[in-house]
């Protein structure tokens, strides 16, 4: 039995970015984590042991938000890799990292890249 699982809106600050300012000042940053995975066991034994746990999956989010990067493509796939290498039960995942008020010449809301593997 497979299942989708969400970890939407954590919320970090973190210094990523090319630019100098991005790198010094940091900026809030929104992180979406969504997997497919093997639900079976947890299904039927209603035990974590046999779950993806929600608290190691932000641990590895917060982690991987501080090891400051120039792209948000780089930081969503450093994330994607330790979620799916730290859980076997994964099949595929998708990572959206969001970066408030991008460095652009007009309002923007947000910058926005998701990776799935």
């Amino acid at each position: 039995m497979t299942g989708t699982v969400e970890l939407c809106g954590m919320e970090f600050f973190a210094f990523h970015g090319c630019l100098e300012s991005e790198r010094r000042d940091g900026n809030y940053f929104v992180v979406d984590v969504r997997f497919r995975c093997d639900v079976t066991d947890a299904a039927e034994s209603d035990d974590l042991s046999d779950a993806v746990n929600y608290a190691e999956v932000y641990d590895i989010v917060a982690e991987q938000m501080a090891v400051p990067s120039n792209l948000l493509e780089h930081v969503a796939a450093r994330i994607a890799s330790e979620l799916k290498g730290n859980f076997t039960q994964m099949l595929s995942v998708s990572v959206c990292v969001a970066k408030r008020n991008p460095p652009v010449k007009g309002p923007v809301a947000w910058s926005k890249v998701t990776v799935e593997l």
